[in-house]
């Protein structure tokens, strides 16, 4: 009898898993960890349905992307039995080098090393495991295979990755606007010159693409509270990283966690402790940050405390850089407020940059293939609805900051 396990999915109803060696990898500890990683951070402090996870966002990536392959073999492109099978491998391992708190932490616990390059190394660890088998995944995932449409569906502006996170997320947050049509998109694929085209009748399918990614990083993942929440966790991680250099013994409430808050090289640390990077999740800089909400530094108990009982720092969002008096006079209104020194201010008043792009000519390009054969870059399709504004980054300027009084 052939292999066969399904999965009840949300968003798409059954996903089917009929490849051993893939359940093989499903049930691997390394890819069991997506399950304790949350797929939007702290999102679901502005939006409570948004608890799901990096692993209902791969496996979704997975569904869509077996619907493009069948799509595409449906018309007449060449997929071998073993591609099939890897560029499924590669997309639902695409995310597997995510940290605790996904994006949040990325630089932060694991300073200059992308999550991607991170992947890689626990697939490279995987293969090795399964004596070779994941070879083809890799030159896939990485887009070293003569078949660049493979990687393209796997890693592109209009990838299957991209277009799950939208729908799942806007499905768990709640918010509407990132709604689009993936499967009027995945019928209009096709392969043009070894590269992944979608043909003029979808172009305005694209379009909702685009501009439903550009609304939900404004709606949703650049949202001010948002962004608030997520740059406290990031402050909690730099102070706890600073105090457990000084300190002996257990600071945190998890070991491993312990190690990476005191290496002072963190990008060699987990090339040579990829295992210990496999057991860090969510729950444990949760359950820390509990503890930590007793730690004697002032710093890090306030922060800890006003993270897990929501007690937000304001967010001013405007189109001009914040003057670095006026950043210097709220730090000192909050030096004075809480007692503590200029340097610790800094950790309570802080500026930054949310940018969001919708759509970079630059990179992995959308290419339209039109009625008469030929090919065009959708940000020249002259009677586009958003053409114009298509490739134009907006750039919002964000200043954090304790609520006084």
């Amino acid at each position: 009898m052939k292999f066969r396990k399904i999965v009840n999915d949300p968003v798409y109803g059954f996903i089917t898993f009929d490849d051993e060696l893939i359940y093989r990898v499903l049930s691997h500890p390394f890819y069991q960890r997506l399950r304790r990683i949350h797929q939007m951070a702290l999102a679901h402090l502005v939006y409570p349905g948004a608890v799901h996870t990096r692993l209902h966002h791969s496996m979704g990536a997975y569904h869509l992307m077996s619907l493009a392959l069948n799509e595409l073999k449906s018309k007449g492109i060449e997929i071998t039995a073993d591609e099939e099978q890897a560029a499924k491998l590669a997309i639902l391992l695409h995310d597997v080098g995510h940290g605790p708190f996904s994006h949040a932490l990325e630089h932060v616990l694991i300073e200059d090393v992308h999550h991607e390059e991170i992947s890689l190394l626990i697939f490279e660890q995987l293969n090795k495991e399964f004596d070779g088998a994941l070879n083809l995944a890799i030159s896939i995932f990485k887009g070293t295979y003569a078949k660049q449409f493979l990687h393209q569906l796997v890693s592109g502006q209009l990838d299957v990755d991209r277009m799950d996170y939208l729908t799942r997320d806007s499905y768990f947050s709640g918010v509407s606007e990132g709604v689009i049509g993936y499967d009027r998109i995945i019928k209009m694929m096709t392969v043009h010159n070894n590269e992944l085209v979608v043909e003029e009748k979808a172009i305005y399918s694209i379009e909702k693409f685009l501009v439903a990614r550009r609304l939900m990083y404004w709606q949703v993942y650049l949202h001010k509270t948002v962004l608030s929440a997520e740059n406290m966790l990031v402050k909690i991680l730099e102070r706890a990283r600073m105090l457990a250099k000084e300190e002996t013994g257990s600071f945190s409430s998890s070991a491993v966690l312990d190690e990476f808050l005191r290496t002072t090289q963190p990008s060699q640390f987990i090339k040579t402790s990829l295992n210990k990077f496999c057991e860090l999740d969510d729950y444990d800089v949760l359950s820390s940050i509990k503890k930590w909400m007793q730690h004697p530094d002032k710093v890090l108990s306030t922060l800890s405390q006003w993270l897990l009982n929501r007690t937000m720092l304001k967010t001013k969002l405007q189109m001009q850089a914040f003057s670095q008096k006026e950043i210097q006079a709220m730090q000192q209104k909050v030096q004075e407020h809480l007692s503590i020194t200029a340097e610790e201010a800094g950790f309570f008043v802080f500026d930054g940059i949310a940018e969001n792009r919708m759509y970079n000519p630059g990179n992995e390009r959308i290419n339209i293939l039109l009625k008469d054969g030929s090919i065009k870059d959708i940000s020249t399709i002259e009677y586009a609805l958003i053409h114009k504004a298509i490739d134009s980054p907006i750039k919002k300027f964000y200043l954090c900051y304790p609520r006084l009084g």
